[in-house]
């Protein structure tokens, strides 16, 4: 039996009456989310870092283009491992090692830094970032919904993508003015160590949970019962599916350098401005979702949200007018985040707990690939047919999938409300 059904309190009895701070009510879910902030927002920091010390030392695309790849290639290979010991093992030390092991990289990548060493000594520090993320993710998801009761699912669902887009904002811009202050990014490599020591500390004082851990010795069966999970719960399948395509199509982002420069004629804060807008529109609807009622047609939101992602994307691909780019980059953000919502709470919901783990490795899987794959993809069809070809192929693509999704999974059409759902 979950644990999450042993932190019933007198809350759960206003679920009608809407809190749209009843997640945050609850201390140990308070100190993971305050955690969170403070690791996004240095792992933001570190990002802003590392891309501008390397462009620095190389003046090299194909460096900068290893970052990425460097990081998601141990969260693929790892994933059904990582997940099966996220469901094996105790879930919160798991996300203390993660944790722990990701302020070590930092302290690693700010000695390389300072002593100026080999870029190869820079991969393998990102690597084991990788590696770190890779455990962190399902088992931190798996014990983040261990903290609070299934009836309000919904409402941290949007917290948890308020937290992630606060620090996306955030990050990147202390990270830059950490840059400009210390003059070199050694000293963001160290504010970097020091959030993820206090995430650490945030996690350590989070109260023992209780949980059902799978009792399946290590096996390919069990590795991959995640994904078994995953295939026979058509749902899931479904919300899973169709967010990795609409990422993948659907994705701007890799190219706003060539549309501030060679499209919209802007300079590097107007594209700092675009780069941020889908941050800033997506944390602006959490917020909103949060303070409103759940949603009573989940189905139908999840499928127009993404069509509305596609439409904007659309929008911006054609717009010549900056302010109308930077609108709809906000709007694909906020659209974004109405998906994001309704597919984390349905999976949460729909998952048994000794499955918690594997299933949300999985689905990181999905969302790995999808946004690195959805870069390559766009830079690959920029290169063949144009960047206005490829932003507006993406965006009509995106819709596309929305219709063949609603096609396969009919059901998918008429889910309800989530939060009634036990």
């Amino acid at each position: 039996m979950s644990s999450s059904k042993q932190n019933s309190t007198p809350l759960e009895a206003k679920v009608g009456q809407h809190d749209p701070f009843a997640a945050l009510r609850f201390r140990d879910y308070r100190l993971f989310t305050i955690g969170r902030v403070l690791l996004f927002t240095g792992s933001q920091m570190q990002t802003v870092a590392i891309g501008w010390e390397l462009y620095e030392r190389t003046s090299s695309a194909m460096v900068l283009g290893g970052v990425g790849l460097a990081q998601v290639l141990p969260m693929i290979a790892l994933t059904l491992i990582t997940g099966h010991v996220a469901d094996k093992s105790d879930r919160k030390r798991t996300t203390l090692f993660s944790i722990m092991l990701l302020a070590l990289c930092s302290l690693a990548l700010a000695v390389v830094s300072y002593s100026q060493g080999a870029i190869v000594l820079v991969y393998t520090c990102l690597f084991l970032t990788g590696v770190a993320r890779a455990f962190l993710k399902p088992a931190s998801d798996a014990l983040m919904w261990q903290l609070i009761p299934v009836s309000i699912f919904t409402n941290a669902a949007t917290w948890n993508s308020t937290s992630f887009q606060l620090a996306t904002v955030i990050g990147p811009a202390l990270g830059g003015f950490a840059i400009a202050a210390f003059g070199r990014a050694t000293g963001v490599y160290v504010l970097a160590t020091m959030a993820a020591l206090l995430c650490f500390a945030l996690t350590a004082v989070i109260k023992e949970q209780k949980t059902t851990f799978s009792k399946e010795p290590i096996s390919l069966k069990a590795l991959s019962a995640g994904a078994k999970f995953v295939w026979q719960n058509q749902l899931i399948l479904a919300a899973i599916t169709l967010d990795m395509f609409a990422v993948l199509l659907g994705g701007a982002v890799a190219l706003l350098p060539i549309f501030a420069k060679d499209i919209l004629h802007v300079g590097p804060i107007e594209l700092g401005y675009l780069q941020a807008a889908p941050s800033i529109g997506a944390l602006i609807m959490a917020v909103a979702l949060a303070h409103l009622p759940p949603l009573r047609q989940a189905g139908p939101a999840l499928l127009w949200s993404v069509v509305g992602f596609g439409v904007v994307t659309i929008i911006f691909g054609l717009s010549r007018w900056f302010w109308l780019s930077l609108l709809m980059l906000a709007l694909s953000g906020a659209l974004d985040s109405i998906s994001v919502v309704i597919r984390h709470t349905l999976v949460q919901i729909r998952t048994p707990d000794y499955l918690r783990g594997r299933v949300a490795a999985i689905n990181s899987v999905f969302i790995s690939a999808s946004n690195e794959l959805g870069g390559f993809e766009s830079g690959l069809t920029a290169a063949l047919f144009g960047p206005i070809i490829s932003v507006v192929g993406g965006g009509i693509g995106t819709i596309l999938v929305v219709v063949a999704t609603a096609m396969i999974w009919p059901e998918i059409r008429k889910l309800g409300a989530l939060h009634e759902y036990e």
